[in-house]
């Protein structure tokens, strides 16, 4: 699997690596899937975080790493949890997230990007934008939890993430990271609109809904 390291083509003077581009087109078919509430969008964001892995080793950037690999762990996770709720209900159930469960996510991601910070700062080897890549980190987390729990607040999280993963994948030198940003908000946008359209749908009262389903 070497080519995966090799250059595809080059964009505006900057090569894209085969890695770097399957693993962001996989990317966009899983949030096209998640728009969807499909349970096949888990599995596919777990071979785009493998694939990804591949194109930022040896890239110098923990955080672009760290968040693949919360990918792929939270992708299992995720995955799990949407099969029990279609077999329980026969669909993906979504919502928007409680004031107390939005305070909660908000200061734990706080705490856990100040944290990995300071680590981050402690041993200079592991990173050399700490902060940078201790957000993206917990922020991915952050992101696929709300994600696995159904919370339409999820589309939000992830758009937080990548205002500084975008940046830091075009001035690490992965450029199509950085270009599929433009299609990857329009995919955002839309599925943020379905699934609030969800929310306002009204639901069978016989309906058995597993909370923490989502797609």
């Amino acid at each position: 699997m070497s080519w995966l390291t090799g250059i595809a083509f080059t964009a505006f003077g900057e090569p894209v690596k085969w890695a770097d581009m399957i693993g962001n087109l996989l990317g966009l078919a899983a949030l096209a899937l998640g728009w969807r509430r499909s349970v096949i969008s888990w599995p596919v964001q777990l071979l785009s975080g493998a694939v990804l892995i591949s194109a930022y080793l040896g890239g110098h950037v923990p955080g672009l790493i760290g968040k693949q690999l919360i990918v792929i762990a939270t992708a299992l996770w995720g995955w799990s949890r949407w099969r029990r709720s279609q077999k329980a209900s026969g669909e993906i159930a979504v919502r928007f997230a409680s004031w107390k469960e939005r305070g909660l996510l908000v200061a734990a991601t706080g705490l856990g990007t100040v944290a990995l910070a300071e680590l981050f700062q402690a041993y200079p080897q592991l990173s050399w934008s700490p902060w940078a890549d201790a957000y993206i980190f917990v922020g991915t987390l952050a992101a696929m939890f709300a994600q696995g729990r159904g919370w339409v607040e999820f589309w939000f999280a992830w758009i937080a993430v990548d205002v500084v993963g975008v940046p830091l994948a075009f001035d690490s030198g992965y450029t199509f990271s950085g270009l599929t940003y433009a299609v990857y908000f329009v995919l955002v946008l839309l599925g943020m609109r379905a699934w609030y359209l969800r929310t306002r749908t009204p639901r069978p009262a016989t309906d058995t809904v597993l909370q923490g389903a989502s797609a």
